[in-house]
This record gives structure tokens, sequence and C-alpha cells, in this order.
């Protein structure tokens, strides 16, 4: 490994933090560098056996929204394409059956399950009941630790709760970002305070074992009495699990768009003042009793209300993407789906595999990949990566803990790695600072 990967990395951390661009990192190495080229090691890792005993999990996107929020990047498609929905979830079913015969999963059942989007919840409720039905009989879940499910506050109802507490989700996600009707107006919401409410309601009579509520600092329109005031009747909700997100300005959104138009009444809010938002906003959670389990997420009971599809993935887990754009890391190697809606259907009804590109890592990415994600977590432990890769992550990455430290960004000692409060709310900014030297200043995406 190149235990020089870490020089240089203090020009790197002072740069300015882009106003608008990808901000937040979900991978490693970036999407970027991830190609048709690299195809062959899909298949080579698919005809593999299953690693030993590494977790294994699902992520199924659905990529439906009644109407695109502004600051969205992620692939969704509004109401004119609801005529589409059938065919693309019997392809999502027809993907899974590809995957469950190829001895990389022949033997395996998920340990997680996550449906994103989009927005999941929008499917009627005999379509939901259907859908889950038909995916559990290729591949059940009924000893999975979490399943997880998105819904958006307009299209919960009792029914629909019902029937996903009884197919097995124990987990639900609900998009809420601001309770101020205006603010939710402004960046495209087409929820309101009321809908909120009345959804959170309906979950909880459900019955579920954790209730998440997404949040999101640097909306447009905002203030800090509406992001404090938001927090406050979260608490008095009594929420399970509270994640907090700042807001992106990547380049394809409709926030960009308007912005860089100049058509936007009122700039959304920069790093400084975001990162800033986000302590004290974490601060205030802490105070009403609950505890800081991630960059960004605090929850009540850090024992029961876990979040296994997360914490999986940065200690190596494999992860199974189906549906359009969805990605895959399977035995160290990232791959991503066709990204086009009706490409990723046509391919698969065609009995091929939708990949598109793909990133076969070698020992110090997969190294790197764990240990900026685990970053996210707040700690790092030395033991966990001596026993797992045979490496000091303390001389491995030296330099740059000693930029970072120096910034009051984080501490290290014999045990590891901890990050400060200051740090923790820019650790995706802190994150390309520990790539290899190969991967640094590469377009994210």
């Amino acid at each position: 490994m190149d235990s020089h990967s870490g020089s240089g990395c203090g020009g790197l951390l002072d740069e300015d933090e882009p106003f608008v661009g990808s901000y937040f990192v979900s991978a490693y190495p970036p999407f970027s560098t991830w190609t048709k080229n690299e195809l062959h090691h899909v298949e080579r890792v698919l005809d593999a056996p299953s690693p030993g005993r590494v977790a294994f999990g699902l992520y199924v996107h659905v990529p439906f929204c009644v109407e695109r929020c502004r600051y969205c990047y992620y692939l969704s498609y509004d109401d004119k394409s609801f005529s589409y929905v059938d065919a693309y979830l019997d392809a999502v079913v027809r993907e899974l059956t590809q995957y469950r015969h190829r001895p990389a999963f022949s033997d395996r059942k998920p340990s997680f399950v996550y449906f994103g989007g989009g927005t999941p919840s929008l499917l009627p409720t005999p379509t939901i009941e259907r859908f889950l039905g038909r995916l559990q009989a290729i591949l059940p879940w009924s000893h999975a630790e979490e399943v997880t499910f998105e819904c958006a506050p307009r299209s919960v109802t009792r029914e629909k709760m019902q029937t996903l507490r009884d197919g097995g989700v124990t987990r639900v996600s609900l998009g809420v970002q601001q309770l101020n009707d205006e603010v939710l107006q402004r960046n495209g919401r087409v929820h309101r305070v009321a809908d909120i409410e009345r959804a959170y309601e309906c979950i909880r009579s459900a019955g579920f074992r954790v209730v998440n509520i997404d949040l999101m600092v640097g909306l447009v329109g905002e203030t800090a009495a509406t992001i404090f005031e938001t927090l406050e009747r979260v608490v008095r909700m009594q929420a399970d699990s509270v994640t907090i997100y700042q807001l992106e300005i990547p380049h394809n959104t409709p926030l960009y768009q308007a912005l860089h138009a100049g058509t936007l009444p009122v700039p959304p809010a920069d790093w400084a003042v975001k990162h800033q938002r986000l302590l004290e906003s974490f601060s205030r959670l802490e105070q009403a009793g609950y505890v800081l389990r991630s960059a960004y997420t605090a929850v009540r009971d850090p024992v029961a209300h876990q979040f296994v599809y997360q914490d999986a993935q940065y200690f190596g887990a494999d992860l199974l993407g189906l549906g359009a754009a969805s990605f895959s890391y399977l035995n160290g190697v990232h791959f991503q789906n066709l990204a086009s809606f009706h490409a990723y259907v046509d391919r698969v009804r065609s009995g091929a595999l939708p990949a598109a590109r793909a990133y076969g890592l070698d020992e110090e990415d997969r190294l790197i990949r764990e240990f900026v994600l685990q970053l996210k977590l707040g700690a790092v432990s030395a033991k966990h990566f001596h026993e797992k890769f045979g490496a000091d992550i303390l001389a491995r990455f030296a330099d740059t803990l000693a930029a970072c430290s120096q910034r009051g960004w984080l501490t290290f000692d014999a045990d590891g790695v901890t990050l400060t409060r200051d740090g923790l709310v820019r650790v995706d900014r802190m994150i390309p600072a520990f790539y290899a030297q190969r991967h640094r200043g590469v377009r994210y995406s």
C-alpha cells in the first residue's frame, strides 16, 4: 500500500467548500472511476461462491414521485410515468430472479433490506402487497434484522402501513425536511405540516420497531427559527430516530438551474451556516435525551434504534441493488445499473444483467473505503483494521490525521480515531483527503 497517500492533504483541506456540486460521499472510489470496461469483474464475483460470513443486504429502488423536489438529484420520474409502474416492478422481480441462481447468492439470505426512491410509498396498497410477496418468494427476508421502507407524508394511509408491517417491514423512514409550510413550498415539497402529522400518527399506529424522520438544514427560505421549531416538534413526537442532512446543490437539480438563472428570491445558506445549524440541532437533540450515532442521525435508544443498512455497509457488507441506477457492492466489486428507465427494463426483459459500469477494488481501495465510511460513525477502531486488513491506520493515514487534528476535527490515539463535533458535521468535506492519490481531484460522479 502507498504509505505516502496522505501527503499534500493540508492544501486539500484548506480549499473552500464549493457552494454547488455533490458533497455527500456514499461510495469509494468515486463513481466517476467506475467504467464499462470493468464489467468483467461483475461476472467474476457472481460466479464465485459467497465470501464466508460477510453480511448481505438488498436495496430496491422505486423511482416514482408525484413531483421532483427542487434539490433532488436521485433518479426519479413524476406522475407522467406512472403508467409504467407495473412494467418496472416486473423488471425488478426478473432482475432478482437472475441473481438468485448465481453462485454468489445461491445460499444467502439478506440480513437487511431497504426500499428507497423516489417514493416507494406512492405504490398502491395492493401493488405493494404483491410486490413484497413476489420478492420474498425469490429471496425470503423473514429473518432479516431490519427492513426499511421510505415514505412520503401524503402517500401514507393506515391500510398501507399495515400492509408494510404484515410484509415484514420493521423500520419506516418518513421524509419531512422541515415542519414549516412556507419552507416546504419553496423547496418543491408537495406535503404540508398537516400531512406530516397525519402520516406520523398512521405510521405509529402500525407498530413499527423504528420510525425515523428525515430533516434537512440549508433549505431555501429557512431560518434558525424554522429549524429549531421543527426540532422541538419532532422531539414532542418522540421519533425513534432523527436524521438531518445538509442541503447539497448538485448540477443536475432544479435548484441549481434556478440558482444559475438567478430566479431564486432567497439564496440557500452557505456551508458555514449549515454546519453551525447542524451542530446546534445535534446539541438540542442531545439535550432532549437523544444519542448521536453518526454524522447524520440521533436516536432515542442506540441499542433498540439501530440502522443496520448503513452500519453493515460501512463495515464491508455485500449489497445487491435492484432497479434502474441502483448500485451494488459484492466481494470487492462496485457496479451500477443502467440509469435510463426504459433501457433498464428492456435489458432485464432480454434476459441480460442491467449493470452499466463497475469498479474492481484492490486491497488498498477496500481499506480506504471502509475507513472513510466508518468516519461517518464518529469513531474508527484501530484494532478492527489491524485484524481485518493487517494495517496500522494511524501510520497509514498519519499525515492526513495530523492535518485534520490541527483543525480540531478529530483526535487519535492507539485505540483509533474519534471525530469532534466540528469534524462530524464536516465529515464529507474531510473524507476526500484520505483518498489514494490517484483518486483525488477526480469528479465524484
